[in-house]
């Protein structure tokens, strides 16, 4: 069972620090203050494949949030049903 919570818990966290992103996103701050590379360096490696399959062409809004948001709900619900 404590397998199960930890593995619910980094999902949500992970889901929580790409909402965090994107909310960064709309601000100007200092890209060096250790909790924004904090969350950029979390989010990135999650993020860059979706950015790579979702052309934005000249949308400038960035839907990879999304796309990687349902997809980590969908991986945490599998991951927790074979458990």
């Amino acid at each position: 069972m404590l397998l199960r919570e930890v593995i619910d818990i980094a999902f949500d966290v992970l889901e929580w620090l790409i909402i965090a992103r994107v909310l960064l996103s709309w601000f100007r701050l200092d890209p060096y203050h250790p909790i924004v590379r904090f969350i950029y360096e979390t989010t990135e490696p999650i993020l860059a494949p979706f950015r790579r399959m979702m052309p934005r062409g000249t949308m400038p809004l960035d839907f990879s949030p999304i796309v990687a948001i349902l997809a980590l709900y969908f991986i945490k619900a599998i991951i927790l049903q074979l458990l």
